[in-house]
């Protein structure tokens, strides 16, 4: 088991290695543009100069990564080329609102796909198909249609929950709440009809074991073998389905951040990137890659220490 976590934490090593520098190189232009953009069109072409050679822009762009690089490793994340703050504080704020919502749904997803599809794998019927027409209704309406169109029922029409905006926990804890419904309802309706649907197929495929079948055959109730044993052989699959939901969710967390209004870290990095604001960019890239990880890295060791047979292979 610790060579198995060891190897994957040197794959995890590696992924950050390669999606921050494949990032640096894609928003990366060059100095002297990035430099106009921070001073505007009425600087001199002698003071854009001095400001990208104080930036340290006028190096080559690998020299650039290799000085972020060794920044990171001593705890630095950099400054914002436009407003000169610390990215790790800039983060800090914006962190907690992303991390919380993200959160927030990957809890109540993975209890309502557990739930319905339990129910919709052993009872099939109706629960079924209504499981499948959401499933396929939340793959082809995006969140952000979703988003948009909760803003307009129950926001504007019904004036039931603010539109936008976010209120922070220790002001209002109630209008944090209130704050809070709409985006994880948008972000949440849009993959929960998915992975409930994949859980189901995932109990469905245990059902039909021999050893299913063999505790039937010895008169144990249905209720004592899904919930003793069908949902414990499901866990494996059931988190690998939750893990890489949470991962795709990420996207969607970004667009939904803008929407709202919500100071996450999604907001930031768009806002950022039109600005080639490089540290601030790079710092959101490092925090999407990190929740990338972590939700891999425990999906692979969690599920290989359910399924044994993960790690001989």
């Amino acid at each position: 088991m610790i060579v198995y976590t060891l190897r994957r934490l040197g794959s995890a090593l590696l992924l950050t290695a390669v999606v921050t520098c494949a990032t640096f190189l894609l928003i990366f232009r060059d100095g002297p543009s990035i430099a106009r953009a921070i001073l505007g069109e009425q600087a001199t072409q002698e003071t854009v100069d001095a400001r990208a050679v104080e930036l340290g822009l006028d190096q080559p762009v690998f020299s650039q990564y290799w000085q972020w690089l060794r920044d990171l490793s001593g705890g630095s994340l950099g400054h914002s080329f436009f407003t000169g703050e610390d990215v790790t504080s800039m983060l800090a704020t914006r962190v907690p609102v992303t991390l919380i919502i993200t959160g927030v749904v990957v809890l109540l997803m993975g209890l309502i796909s557990v739930l319905v599809g339990t129910a919709a794998a052993v009872k099939g019927g109706w629960i079924d198909r209504v499981l499948q027409f959401f499933a396929v209704l939340g793959s082809a309406v995006p969140a952000f249609i979703v988003a948009v169109l909760l803003v307009l029922t129950v926001a504007v029409g019904w004036g039931l929950l603010p539109a936008t905006g976010y209120v922070q926990p220790e002001r209002d804890l109630g209008g944090w709440a209130r704050s809070l419904v709409l985006p994880v309802l948008a972000i949440l309706i849009g993959s929960v009809g998915s992975a409930a649907q994949q859980f189901r197929g995932a109990v469905s495929d245990i059902l039909q074991q021999d050893f299913v079948r063999t505790l039937r055959s010895r008169g144990i109730g249905e209720g004592r073998i899904v919930f003793g044993h069908v949902l414990r052989s499901a866990a494996a699959p059931g988190l690998t389905i939750l893990g890489l939901q949470t991962i795709g969710m990420l996207g969607g967390v970004v667009l939904i951040e803008r929407v709202f209004a919500l100071p996450g870290i999604g907001d930031l990095a768009v806002e950022m990137a039109l600005r080639a604001d490089i540290p601030v960019v790079m710092g959101c890239v490092l925090f999407a890659v990190l929740v990338v990880v972590v939700v891999n890295l425990v999906t692979d060791v969690v599920g290989a220490w359910l399924n044994p047979k993960v790690r001989i292979s």
